[in-house]
């Protein structure tokens, strides 16, 4: 949610800084803008809309400097419009602020910085900082005794950074429950809201834990403590991605290229299971309770995973959406939190864990990025390793997150003599096989599913239907066709179907069924009634199967037929289907897949 970036060198940033803020846009790409210092003055360019159309637009890369910061935003408080794009100066420009987050009681700073004869030009929260910081400086003659008075007076949460042309040759930031990194090269010191603003100049980072600020010169970096002021000693974090595996690759977009790799991810979180998860085992062994926590993709994940703790395991935990639950949990020292983030900063789960460990929890999290502030937090974390996931859209860390919680429910249930040591590795060899099947769906199928997202790209309305474990991968696909193709798509457990929703059966809503192996007899046996039910009413269905073609074919519209292959890993072998079919969907309708309208990759705003 907004990307932030910055650098200050010996020589021109220009380049950098915009190399920076183009591979942080995944994050919000409203608007954009840049602060350039030339020699003691401060040059401001922005607009509305993307990076690099900003910066041709404005020929930014023709203007020298060797401190600058940038913003790509996406839009919370104020609309999106040219006077609400950062950075934003102070009234005399001497100061200029980039900000991710919310500032909660700016409306009181504002009036009283209006009292004070301070002029407003935006909506945002943001403004106040530049004004803040002038007022502060004009008292204090110091540019870092006015920024730790302004840290201490404003609430709420912030990622923010800013430029001064009383010290032209430096950056200021400070975080508190938003990301910020530096990036520490030679010649080159760095800012970011997340590795990649700085990965193609510098693989050392130095992480931000929240109450800290830091200082940043072309030779040497500071980090402080707001409070105390004393100086911090971090660690340099060595990044551990390629920077060309943020690149497209050859693939038209981010999103068709992760779904991809998917193959690849699956293999890096079953390397997991020789020795990355015993710990966490350890965790739900011990607790009394269990909570399986996650929002938007990582709700299904967690939904995913409560069906499959309950059927290896034969464990029920809850699975709650991070933004429900201080209303629904009952925690305390006995209880587990153990929740899934790709980015780790996701503020509703951050939120939920910090309420659980105040009740004395334990957490745990699976996340895909090292050094995020829930990996810091939480008492274990397992480190994915999907590599960076540049697409708004999340696939192929979702689906590492269900085979990694597949490999938890199999080591928990060993662990309690639930399964045999024989059951437990004929589930790993499924596992395993998983990625060589998938690698030959996508090559296999994805013609087909190119063709029939073609064929029917004009329907508006879709119903995703799964019973049992194939619920959440009706949920999952559905969103994704909500949020990449912005068509009208509802999951929902098949069974659901005759107590309402068959209504509105009609030549106006399409449905796509999950169809599970015959081999789950009961499970199949439900589904293909609900399959009756609206074909009975003359609907349309797509049936995604693992039966022979031919059988049963007067009950589809349209079938896709997938290979057979053990129940355990069906469901993830469909879910890679409906990932698909959003893609190509959003394709035919010409929807920017990377960066869906009003969306953006990492929410860290209330």
């Amino acid at each position: 949610m907004c990307g932030i970036s910055g650098a200050v060198g010996l020589k021109n940033i220009s380049q950098v800084l915009f190399e920076g803020i183009r591979n942080l846009e995944y994050r919000g790409y409203d608007s954009c803008g840049v602060a350039l210092m030339n020699k003691k003055r401060i040059v401001i360019k922005k607009d509305i809309g993307g990076v690099e159309e900003f910066y041709r637009k404005h020929n930014v890369l023709q203007m020298e400097s060797k401190t600058g910061i940038a913003h790509t935003r996406w839009a919370t408080h104020g609309k999106v419009t040219l006077e609400n794009t950062h950075p934003f100066t102070s009234n005399e420009k001497n100061f200029a602020v980039v900000h991710n987050g919310i500032i909660s009681n700016y409306r009181p700073l504002r009036d009283q910085l209006k009292k004070e004869g301070y002029k407003f030009f935006s909506e945002t929260d943001t403004e106040i900082l530049a004004h803040l910081l002038e007022k502060f400086y004009k008292s204090s003659r110091n540019v870092e005794k006015a920024f730790i008075k302004m840290l201490n007076i404003i609430e709420g949460t912030f990622a923010l950074a800013f430029i001064s042309s009383h010290l032209p040759d430096h950056i200021f930031c400070a975080k508190r429950e938003s990301p910020l990194m530096l990036g520490i090269g030679d010649e080159v010191k760095f800012i970011g809201s997340d590795f990649n603003a700085f990965i193609d100049h510098t693989k050392n980072a130095v992480i931000l834990d929240d109450g800290e600020y830091a200082i940043l010169s072309r030779d040497a970096y500071v980090v402080k403590n707001i409070l105390s002021k004393d100086e911090v000693i971090k660690p340099i974090t060595k990044i551990e991605w390629d920077s060309e595996t943020t690149k497209k690759g050859g693939y038209p977009h981010y999103m068709l290229k992760e779904i991809y790799e998917q193959p690849q991810t699956i293999s890096t979180a079953l390397d997991l299971e020789a020795s990355g998860l015993d710990d966490i085992v350890d965790l739900f062994v011990e607790s009394e309770n269990v909570y399986l926590l996650g929002v938007g993709t990582t709700f299904y994940v967690a939904k995913y995973a409560k069906y499959i703790f309950s059927k290896i395991a034969k464990e029920f935990f809850p699975s709650i959406s991070s933004d429900e639950f201080l209303a629904l949990a009952n925690v305390d020292k006995r209880s587990l939190v153990f929740s899934a983030s790709q980015s780790g900063e996701t503020y509703d789960t951050l939120s939920a864990l910090k309420h659980a460990k105040s009740k004395g929890a334990r957490t745990g999290a699976v996340v895909n990025v090292m050094g995020s502030s829930i990996a810091r937090l939480v008492d274990k974390v397992v480190l994915q390793g999907s590599g960076p996931e540049i697409c708004v859209i999340s696939t192929k860390a979702a689906l590492s997150q269900m085979v990694i919680l597949t490999l938890i429910a199999m080591k928990l249930a060993l662990k309690k003599k639930v399964i045999t040591r024989k059951v437990y590795n004929t589930h790993l060899r499924a596992l395993r096989e998983l990625p060589e099947i998938i690698e030959g769906v996508l090559n296999e199928r994805s013609g087909f599913i190119h063709r029939l997202a073609n064929k029917y790209s004009s329907s508006r309305n879709w119903l995703y239907l799964g019973r049992g474990i194939y619920y959440p991968i009706a949920l999952e696909s559905a969103l994704k066709m909500k949020e990449v193709a912005y068509v009208h798509a509802e999951g929902m457990p098949g069974g659901f179907l005759k107590h309402g929703t068959l209504a509105m059966i009609d030549d106006d809503i399409f449905s796509i069924v999950f169809v599970p192996p015959p081999e789950d007899k009961a499970l199949y046996e439900a589904t293909m009634h609900c399959i009756e039910e609206i074909r009975a009413r003359s609907g349309f269905v797509l049936g995604i199967h693992f039966t022979q073609q031919g059988k049963n074919q007067d009950l589809y519209s349209e079938e896709l037929i997938l290979p057979k292959v053990p129940s355990l890993t069906a469901p993830l072998i469909q879910l890679v289907i409906g990932q698909l079919f959003a893609y190509f969907t959003a394709t035919s309708l010409k929807r920017n897949v990377d960066k869906p309208r009003s969306l953006a990759k990492s929410v860290t705003v209330a």
